[in-house]
C-alpha cells in the first residue's frame, strides 16, 4: 500500500546541525519502500527529510509538503518556505497550529527526529488520532526526551510506539506495523470496489 509517513521535526534549533543526515536518511528510506513522503512543508529537519526523499533516483515515492500558508505567494513571501523539494503542496491557509493537525491527520504513521514544541504537538496529535508513531532515538531535542515524558505522563498507545536509532530500520518496522493494522484492508484500485466496501460499513 501507499502508505503516507510523515517526518516531524523542528524547524530551527540546535537538532538541526546534529541530525541532518538521520532526517534526510529517514526521507530517503521512505521513498525507496515507494512510499509517500509527508512533511510540514518547512524548513530544518522536516526540510532535510524532504531532500533525502528527493535524491532517490527513479523514486516511487512522493514528497507531500503541507503548508500553514494559504497560497503559494504567501508560503514564500510570508512563511519564506522553501518549494523544490515538494511534488505537491497543500496549502492549508491553517497557520502553523492548524497545519500541524491536518498533516497528521491526513498521515497513516509519525516519525519525530529531533523536535521541539511544535514536533511535541503533532506527536500528542498522532497518539490522540492512534496513529502508527516512531521516535527516532539519538537525533536530539524532543525525539530523545519522549521516553521521559511518558514515564510522568499518560497518555494513550505509548505500549506502541516504535523506537529505533537506525532511520532505514525504524521505517521498515513502521511499514511493518502498518502492514499489520491494515492487514484486512483490500483494494484493487477501482471505484467499484470502494463503493461495494462502503455499502459494507453502512
Amino acid at each position: 500500500m501507499k502508505y503516507q509517513i510523515c517526518v516531524s521535526g523542528a524547524a530551527s534549533g540546535a537538532t538541526i546541525e546534529a541530525s541532518h543526515q538521520l532526517a534526510f536518511d529517514l526521507g530517503k528510506a521512505i521513498a525507496k519502500s515507494g512510499k509517500t513522503l509527508m512533511t510540514g512543508a518547512t524548513v530544518g529537519l522536516p526540510w532535510f527529510a524532504a531532500q533525502g526523499a528527493f535524491s532517490v533516483k527513479d523514486r516511487m515515492g512522493a514528497s507531500i509538503g503541507f503548508s500553514p500558508a494559504s497560497s503559494f505567494r504567501e508560503h514564500v513571501v510570508v512563511y519564506k518556505l522553501p518549494t523544490v523539494e515538494f511534488d505537491y503542496i497543500n496549502f492549508t491557509g491553517m497557520a502553523y497550529v492548524g497545519r500541524n493537525v491536518h498533516l497528521v491527520r491526513s498521515s497513516d504513521a509519525v516519525i519525530t527526529v529531533g523536535g521541539r514544541m511544535g514536533s511535541l504537538h503533532e506527536f500528542a496529535t498522532a497518539l490522540e488520532s492512534q496513529k502508527v508513531v516512531g521516535v527516532l532515538l539519538g537525533s536530539g531535542g524532543l525525539a530523545d526526551y519522549i521516553p521521559t515524558l511518558l514515564q510522568n505522563v499518560e497518555a494513550p498507545g505509548t505500549k506502541n510506539i516504535i523506537y529505533d536509532n537506525s532511520p532505514e530500520r525504524l521505517v521498515e518496522k513502521i511499514i511493518k506495523a502498518l502492514d499489520a493494522k491494515y492487514i484486512n484492508f483490500k483494494h484493487n484500485g477501482t471505484d467499484g470496489n470502494l463503493t461495494e466496501r462502503y455499502a459494507d460499513w453502512g
